[in-house]
């Protein structure tokens, strides 16, 4: 037997020497997950007693975290938006930035009672689709990804969340299998250039999967991909809109009316970075995105 506080301390001992930013922090919410109990009543217990098993079990947790392999695979969930989600080494983790897309979003949207048709373009864990039909009981979804085991993901997500019956998935390359008209076309593509790749943190690099991360050589592969089949697509008074990457969002507006979409307009992230563009045939769509208040926003691992 040990306790909870020589447990951590051991655990972040080793993610200290490991280069970890937040050793303590990130020790204590390991143990917590493998305890199941709310990290804040882990603190309150330090004297608590931690059978072998267990703390076997932590130690391996940090071994993995040594090597840095992201927090969200170890436990295997993230906290995105309002939603507990489910995450795997097939799919890339949601990010709080992420939170933007669906913000600016549900602005367009306007009223939640609208009966929307929603397309989310590579899914992936479900994240942005799932978080919109949470924000909109009358919506319904498609989530499509070329990753069926990033869809088995995002179909557990959905159920998970009471959203089963009012979110779909299904295999499609963009726009091969993604077919129907739509008032919302949302999109987290890969937007980081290739020779970008190996400049990332360890933990992304060596992790998540490249296939979510690669936007080709300038970084913008994916949103021709998008807006090559967008305009058709898209009902009347509906927007696209998509999360882009540092430096992005001028050269993908220009992409949005060479498409067919005149009106663009971006918000920026809490970071005050143009994280999000949306592109719509009339302005009144877009309204004043600029403006709109944040909304829920979840802390990160």
């Amino acid at each position: 037997m040990t306790t909870a506080a020589a447990l951590i301390a051991k655990g972040a001992s080793r993610l200290t020497l490991a280069g970890i930013e937040t050793p303590q922090r990130e020790a204590r919410l390991l143990l917590a997950h493998l305890l199941d109990m709310p990290a804040a009543e882990l603190a309150l217990t330090p004297d608590r007693d931690i059978d072998v098993t267990t703390a076997s079990r932590f130690a391996e947790a940090i071994e993995r975290r040594e090597a840095h392999e992201p927090f969200a695979y170890i436990t295997g969930r993230r906290d995105f938006w309002s939603l507990e989600l489910e995450v795997t080494p097939a799919t890339l983790i949601p990010r709080p930035d992420t939170e933007t897309l669906v913000e600016t979003a549900l602005k367009i949207a306007g009223h939640p009672a609208a009966p929307l048709n929603i397309l989310d373009l590579g899914t992936g864990t479900g994240a942005v689709l799932l978080a919109l039909l949470a924000e909109l009981p009358r919506a319904e979804g498609l989530g499509v990804d070329v990753s069926e085991a990033a869809l088995e993901v995002a179909r557990r997500n959905a159920l998970r969340s009471g959203l089963g019956r009012r979110a779909r998935f299904g295999i499609s390359s963009w726009w091969s299998h993604a077919n129907g008209v739509f008032d919302l076309i949302v999109s987290n593509p890969p937007y980081i250039p290739s020779r970008d790749i190996a400049g990332l943190d360890a933990d992304v690099r060596d992790f998540e999967p490249h296939l979510a991360l690669d936007g080709g050589p300038d970084g913008l592969g994916a949103y021709r991909a998008i807006l090559s089949g967008a305009a058709p697509r898209l009902a009347e008074g509906g927007a696209v809109i998509v999360e882009v990457g540092v430096g992005q969002a001028g050269d993908v507006a220009a992409m949005m009316r060479a498409s067919g979409l005149p009106f663009t307009a971006t918000r920026r992230d809490l970071s005050g970075i143009e994280r999000v563009v949306a592109g719509a045939r009339s302005a009144q769509v877009l309204g004043d995105i600029a403006d709109f208040p944040v909304g829920p926003r979840t802390e990160t691992d």
